[in-house]
């Protein structure tokens, strides 16, 4: 069997290892003689996977014990609401950072709940860039902070995290939750969909500091109340019970390569790899500022849009799908997240070359 290059922006490739075991397991899990997608959530042999999923994904990320572990649905947009309606308290205010896309979405969404603050913006720089820490502009009585730290569309990370003073840091950081350690207690919450890094579509995982929780709008839904799944274990209702399991793999996987540290090191030789490339060429473009740059997802554009489909189509001739760009800012875009090998980018670069050698 062939596996093709998968350059989805999501879901996104899983690890050969993890899908191997998965694969392996799928009958019958530890002797139990049934598929995890058949056990019941309330089940002793579930509560052990998630409950060793959880742990796992405390030690990656050295989760501090005063903050809550929480397997989601809905994926990230739907935490557009759900944070405001758990995190605002009261308060009448929160503030938004836009840099793409999805910090738009989220600010949109947040609208419905209170006063949107906009603390900094590259909107007037076409989102080019993170905006520098220098031309934030937060309320002192803001509930909390919302930014996006990796942009999937527009290809813009912050590698730095930023200060808030007192007032708490929300993080969407769907598109590189664990590519890289992060301090966790520099955050009130982060939370990601888990269909980049983390495992299949259909999980959200939400770390939210503990003294944010239990003070839900009125009218909150049941299910979308942290404190209250919290107190439940995050099982409410019935779970994504087989995307927590598959996540809980994808854990295991990244502790036995050496956890996050090796990980970061594998993201930035990839990255620089493919940067490098686009760089040497002036028959590619990547309109991203280089101390902005995402590891996880590549922008790019031709030099001649009408090479476009010719270039898609040699790729897939090649082996590598998904490499079209999101549709509200065309081009090209290369997601290469932790299960990307490096082989996987050298095959991209080559054909790169290849291509730009036959029509630039």
């Amino acid at each position: 069997m062939t596996r093709i290059v998968n350059f989805s922006a999501g879901p996104a490739a899983l690890p050969e290892e993890v899908l191997a075991r998965a694969g392996d397991e799928m009958l019958d899990w530890h002797g139990s003689g049934m598929c995890v997608m058949e056990m019941s959530h309330r089940g002793k042999e579930f509560i052990a996977i998630a409950a060793e999923a959880e742990r796992d994904l405390r030690e990656l990320l050295a989760i501090p014990a005063n903050y809550k572990v929480l397997f989601l649905q809905g994926g990230a947009t739907l935490q557009f609401a759900q944070v405001p309606m758990n995190l605002l308290a009261g308060r009448g205010k929160a503030d938004y950072v836009l840099t793409g896309e999805w910090s738009k979405k989220a600010a949109k969404e947040a609208a419905a709940f209170c006063d949107v603050g906009t603390a900094a913006t590259s909107e007037d720089r076409k989102f080019c860039c993170a905006p520098a820490q220098g031309e934030w502009r937060v309320r002192g009585d803001a509930a909390y902070v919302h930014y996006c730290s990796n942009e999937t569309i527009g290809g813009v990370e912050f590698h730095w995290v930023p200060e808030t003073g007192t007032v708490p840091l929300v993080a969407d950081a769907s598109s590189h939750m664990l590519s890289r350690p992060v301090e966790v207690s520099r955050f009130g919450l982060i939370y990601a969909g888990a269909q980049k890094n983390l495992g299949p579509a259909g999980l959200t995982i939400v770390i939210v500091r503990e003294d944010l929780i239990g003070k839900a709008a009125k009218g909150t839904p049941t299910v979308m109340d942290y404190k209250l799944q919290s107190d439940a274990d995050s099982m409410l209702n019935t779970p994504p019970t087989y995307s927590i399991y598959v996540a809980g793999l994808v854990f295991k996987w990244l502790k036995g390569i050496g956890g996050l540290a090796e990980m970061e090191r594998r993201n930035a030789a990839k990255a620089k790899l493919l940067y490098d490339c686009l760089d040497a060429s002036a028959f590619y473009a990547n309109p991203v500022e280089k101390r902005d740059r995402s590891r996880m997802n590549v922008p790019f554009t031709l030099a001649d849009a009408k090479l476009d489909d010719p270039f898609l189509k040699g790729a897939a001739e090649r082996g590598m799908v998904q490499l079209k760009g999101h549709r509200s800012v065309g081009g090209m875009r290369a997601s290469i997240y932790n299960a990307m090998p490096l082989e996987g980018v050298q095959r991209l670069v080559d054909y790169l070359k290849e291509f730009e050698k036959r029509h630039g």
